[in-house]
């Protein structure tokens, strides 16, 4: 979102954030960009007075949750603005996955086609645009849910790589294994538990001086409860500065068992010179045929826990003992984000994208019958149901 938002200031657009979320403690300064920040009310009448004095040209919405809340007030007062939704990752994806593992079976057409992914994809196919981080849901996407291609747009992360420079941190400074993720995003939380209680024994097994530093944002008590010196296993809660301390470190371990999108826990590490070992889950949408810099393990090929912990844990090991293998995964980590996420090529694609929409707004929502449609019914359906909720509030 942050790069987004960039782009459109340095395109010398106008831009204004507006959101119903209460600020939190790490909240980036929009103001420094030169960015409008605008609170607004779920449910509330307002935001049409809002929506209306503002008069966008374009209107961005922040996963399939807000286009929901507020996608239909924005046809309604603004038509002729153009809606993106950033969907981020497919929640839906996600959610099926979690529900899959936590039964220990198979993801399955039923899982797929939840409620959940009724609503998302019934956003996606309102919007003139979607941005999706991952060509695997992009494939998903079109294959699974017969959404058309000219609504889509594969639009991964957008790096500033013009001035990269490898990590001066070289296999012999760093030391120690890490791993890093907002602990109130359940697939990090998921991992750092698959962590203690499967991998990291094993790891210890054979490396019994390493440390494993855990890092991510708003620990909960379960987190830190986990802290154990002895064992090795410290969790440190939230980094200041994330690059710093993953480049001191020589291994990242991101055994991630259920999730969707791209992860960029494992673009700061190939950024930060750091190889890493993950799961089939974790390298998903990132290669793009490119090979990976680290190990990975693919979850569907073991009938455990218990084996694919331990084959998580034995390429840890080997990727932290074995500096020839270490150097060359550091350099496919430069090579792949030089080739798969520099931020020229992908900006260049959205906005010839938004440019060509723009000029034929008419036809291209004539090109997209089931989105007018469903356009027409969750503008009957949410209005009435908004405006139920607002005069039971008042």
């Amino acid at each position: 979102m942050l790069s987004l938002l960039t782009l459109f200031v340095h395109q010398g657009w106008q831009v204004t954030f507006a959101s119903p979320a209460q600020q939190g403690e790490h909240k980036v300064d929009l103001t420094e960009l030169s960015i409008n920040e605008q609170t607004v009310a779920l449910n509330c009448s307002s935001f049409d007075d809002f929506i209306n004095e503002l008069n966008p040209n374009i209107v961005l919405f922040d996963r399939f949750m807000l286009e929901e809340q507020f996608g239909w007030r924005v046809a309604k007062h603004c038509p002729d603005a153009l809606r993106i939704l950033d969907t981020e990752d497919l929640h839906s994806l996600r959610h099926a996955r979690h529900q899959a593992l936590k039964q220990n079976r198979p993801l399955n057409k039923a899982d797929l086609n939840s409620d959940m992914a009724k609503r998302e994809i019934a956003a996606i196919f309102r919007c003139d645009l979607s941005l999706i981080i991952s060509d695997y849901e992009l494939d998903l996407l079109k294959k699974h849910y017969s959404v058309p291609e000219h609504i889509l747009l594969h639009c991964p992360f957008m790096l500033d790589l013009q001035h990269f420079s490898p990590s001066t941190n070289s296999y012999a400074d760093r030391q120690h294994f890490i791993s890093i993720g907002n602990f109130r995003h359940e697939p990090n939380w998921d991992a750092v538990l698959f962590l203690k209680q499967h991998i990291w024994p094993l790891i210890r097994k054979q490396l019994p001086k390493a440390e494993l530093h855990i890092y991510g944002a708003y620990p909960p008590p379960k987190a830190t409860q986990l802290h154990n010196a002895k064992q090795g296993f410290l969790v440190k809660g939230w980094a200041e500065d994330a690059k710093q301390v993953m480049q001191q470190a020589r291994v990242c371990l991101a055994p991630l068992r259920f999730g969707a999108g791209i992860k960029g826990k494992l673009a700061e590490a190939m950024f930060c010179g750091t190889p890493n070992v993950t799961t089939n889950i974790g390298i998903e949408g990132m290669t793009m045929g490119l090979d990976w810099p680290g190990l990975t393990t693919d979850l569907n090929s073991f009938d455990s826990f218990e084996d694919s912990a331990q084959n998580i844990a034995n390429h840890a090991v080997q990727l932290y003992q074995e500096q020839s293998l270490w150097q060359q995964k550091q350099q496919q980590g430069y090579q792949l984000l030089k080739t798969n996420f520099a931020k020229d090529e992908v900006q260049a694609k959205l906005l010839a994208r938004i440019t060509d929409i723009q000029n034929k707004l008419s036809t291209h929502r004539a090109d997209n019958f089931i989105g007018q449609m469903l356009q027409h019914h969750q503008l009957k359906s949410t209005q009435y149901m908004a405006q139920w909720i607002e005069a039971k509030n008042r």
